[in-house]
C-alpha cells in the first residue's frame, strides 16, 4: 500500500499547496509527508514540486501526474465502495464536518449509536462555523444551516429548524422590549451577528404579515463562533437570532427571553452536502440516512 499512500499524500500536497497542511490532513508528520513525495519523485525520476523556504509549486510533470493520480484514487475508492456494498460489514473512515452548534448538539450525540451499529466505520468529526471546501479539505460529508451555494455538490435536506430572536432579561431591562423589527435597524437595539471571512452582508429574514422581509441589522459585536454569540447574549450585550434547538436550555431556564414573537425569523434549513462520487460509497449513505432519521427526531425535543 506504500505506493498508494505516496500518491494520496502527493494529491493532498498538490491540492493544499502546503506540505504541513497536507501532513495534518493525512494524520502524519511533515517529515513523513516529505519522505513520501521524495519516494514518489525517485520512483518516477522527475521533480513533482519546486520547493523553496517559502513556497511549494507543482512542476509541469507534477501537474500532469496530478490529473492521472486523481483518477487512480477515484478508481480505488469506487472499487472499495463496490466491495463494501455487497458485504454486511462496511468499513473505513468518514470525514465529516458540521457547524459548531449543530455539530455539538445534533450530530455528535448520534455518532456513538452509529458506531455501535457499524463498528468497522470510523467517524472523524470536524466542527467549524467557517465555510468549508469539501474537496480541498478531504471531507466526505458537510452539514450546513441555510441554503448551500455550490450546485456542483449533492444536497440532502434533513429538516427545517425553527428560529427565535431572543435576549437576556438584563438587556431588555436596560433597552426595553423591541416593538417592531424596524427597531433592529434604526439603532434602538443592538444585534449580535454570526459572520465569517467572506460572508455576505448579514440580514435577518423575518416573517411580517405573512411575507418574508429582510432587515439589515447591526450591532457592537460579531463572531464566527455561534456559541460565543450565545454567551454574549447571555451576558446582556444584545439580541441574537438562533435556531431554537441551540438555545432550548437557556429559554427553559429564563436566561434568554424571546422577543418579537409576532414576527419570527424564517426557519433555517438543515442538511448535508456531499459529492456525487461520495454517494456511491455505502458508508456515506448509511451515515447520512442515520443522521437524517435521528437528527430530525431530536429537533422537536431540542426546540
Amino acid at each position: 500500500m506504500s505506493y498508494i499512500d505516496n500518491i494520496r499524500t502527493f494529491v493532498r500536497v498538490y491540492e493544499l499547496g502546503n506540505m504541513s497542511a497536507a501532513a495534518r490532513d493525512q494524520r502524519i508528520s511533515a517529515a513523513v509527508a516529505s519522505s513520501r513525495i521524495s519516494q514518489l519523485e525517485d520512483y518516477l525520476n522527475v521533480r513533482l514540486f519546486q520547493r523553496t523556504t517559502r513556497q511549494l509549486n507543482a512542476t509541469e510533470q507534477g501537474h500532469i501526474f496530478y490529473s492521472g493520480a486523481v483518477k487512480v484514487l477515484e478508481a480505488i475508492d469506487e472499487a472499495e465502495a463496490a466491495v463494501n456494498s455487497v458485504t454486511d460489514n462496511p468499513r473505513g473512515s468518514l470525514f465529516v464536518a458540521a457547524p459548531l452548534g449543530i455539530g455539538r448538539r445534533l450530530i455528535a450525540p448520534q455518532i456513538p449509536a452509529f458506531k455501535e451499529e457499524y463498528p468497522l466505520i470510523n467517524v472523524r468529526l470536524r466542527l467549524s462555523d467557517r465555510k468549508l471546501d469539501l474537496t480541498a479539505e478531504g471531507l466526505d460529508i458537510a452539514f450546513y444551516l441555510g441554503l448551500p451555494e455550490d450546485s456542483a455538490l449533492r444536497v440532502r435536506k434533513i429538516a427545517d429548524c425553527p428560529r427565535l430572536l431572543c435576549a437576556a432579561p438584563d438587556y431588555l431591562k436596560r433597552k426595553g422590549q423591541p416593538k417592531s423589527p424596524d427597531e433592529l435597524t434604526d439603532g434602538t437595539h443592538d444585534c449580535l451577528n454570526l459572520r465569517y471571512p467572506g460572508a455576505p452582508e448579514f440580514q435577518w429574514p423575518l416573517q411580517v404579515d405573512g411575507e418574508t422581509q429582510r432587515f439589515a441589522v447591526a450591532g457592537p459585536f460579531e463572531t464566527d463562533d455561534g456559541d460565543v454569540l450565545t454567551q454574549w447574549a447571555l451576558e446582556g450585550h444584545g439580541i441574537i437570532m438562533k435556531p431554537t434547538f441551540e438555545i432550548a436550555d437557556h429559554l427553559a431556564s429564563g436566561a434568554l427571553v424571546p422577543v418579537l414573537t409576532e414576527t419570527p425569523p424564517v426557519p433555517i434549513q438543515l442538511g448535508c452536502l456531499y459529492t456525487h462520487r461520495r454517494h456511491q460509497d455505502p458508508k456515506t449513505r448509511l451515515f447520512i440516512d442515520h443522521m437524517a432519521q435521528h437528527v430530525a427526531q431530536s429537533l422537536p425535543k431540542a426546540g
